[in-house]
């Protein structure tokens, strides 16, 4: 497994553990995440972008976005899926705390759906930054929930974006 690989493990039947390594400073990864331009450009699995996208980058502040299936060949296209973040704390470069839900596009959170609070640390390795998301659900019937809606592969997805991405950006 090359080291540019998602790593993905459940920890106390609740907590979903993600770990990859980007190719890149952590400070060039970590803005990737808290400016509209960038997330509109990786935020998402293939064929889904996001036309709604309102970020208010700081401790109680809210990103909330609609994500979009624009590929025709998706049997979800024309589907939007809305969801808000809740950002709990925020150190940068190192570190986002913040609960995520699915809302409707007024911002109303779906109570019925799994909310977790994700910790997002960006781990400063010089030259490259591994990223690791703990998402802390609770119960493990939620965590298994969301793995059974294809989480792992979305995740595995957009992260994949946000690798080319980076490559794209460090290009340029």
């Amino acid at each position: 497994m090359s080291k540019h690989e998602m790593i993905s493990r459940v920890e106390n039947d609740k907590v979903l553990v993600l770990e990859r390594v980007f190719d890149a400073p952590r400070e060039f990864v970590f803005k990737l995440f808290k400016e509209p331009e960038y997330l509109k450009r990786w935020w998402g699995t293939h064929g889904w972008e996001l036309p709604v996208c309102n970020i208010d980058f700081r401790p109680g502040g809210v990103w909330h976005y609609c994500m979009k299936c624009v590929d025709q060949n998706q049997e979800e296209y024309g589907m939007e899926s809305w969801n808000k973040t809740i950002y709990k704390e925020i150190v940068e470069p190192e570190k986002i705390v913040y609960t995520d839900y699915f809302s409707d596009k007024d911002g109303n959170i779906n109570e019925a759906m799994p909310a977790p609070e994700v910790t997002m640390e960006f781990i400063d390795l010089g030259a490259e930054t591994k990223l690791v998301s703990r998402s802390v659900f609770d119960s493990e019937e939620s965590l298994q929930a969301v793995l059974d809606m294809g989480l792992l592969e979305g995740i595995t997805q957009t992260w994949d974006r946000l690798n080319e991405l980076v490559e794209t950006l460090k290009k340029n």
